[in-house]
């Protein structure tokens, strides 16, 4: 599908007036069309996950600088693994007669759906350096085996 950029001032003569406040309106309308919208405003609320599997185990990793231990939550459901976190920071500073109050808050939701080859009963957690990363074993009958060469006499 191809997008048509929209640009018709016809049948609004405040657009002439106040160009800018139509221009902004155009914008916004162009960058919910092309998607851009939701991307831009969004990115910083769902952190970005690196999946890898070898022949022992899964690895989840979640780039999440920022956060403490502590603000993880993740729990294993079924076969649905669900990381979450949350933090909020305060600091009030009060000099003279000026208050001055700085406040952030951030969270976060992932679910992600484990093979049938996870072992849910096993699973590790570490966050160093602003990554989460987390490691589910396989189940040891799914886990390949060493070829076995038999002889044959």
């Amino acid at each position: 599908m191809t997008r048509i950029k929209w640009n018709n001032l016809n049948g609004n003569a405040n657009a002439y007036k106040n160009p800018i406040a139509f221009s902004s309106v155009a914008s916004l309308i162009d960058d919910v069309l092309k998607g851009d919208f939701y991307t831009d405003r969004t990115a910083g609320f769902l952190p970005a996950v690196n999946i890898s599997e070898n022949k022992e185990n899964f690895a989840i990793e979640l780039s999440v600088p920022g956060f403490k231990k502590e603000d993880f939550d993740v729990k294993v459901n079924e076969n649905e693994l669900t990381v979450s976190a949350e933090y909020k920071t305060e600091n009030t500073e009060t000099e003279k007669n000026f208050t001055k109050k700085e406040f952030s808050f951030s969270s976060f939701k992932r679910s992600f759906t484990l093979p049938e080859t996870a072992n849910t009963e096993s699973i590790e957690g570490k966050y160093e350096a602003g990554i989460l990363r987390l490691v589910i074993a396989k189940k040891e009958e799914n886990k390949a085996k060493p070829v076995k060469e038999v002889k044959i006499s």
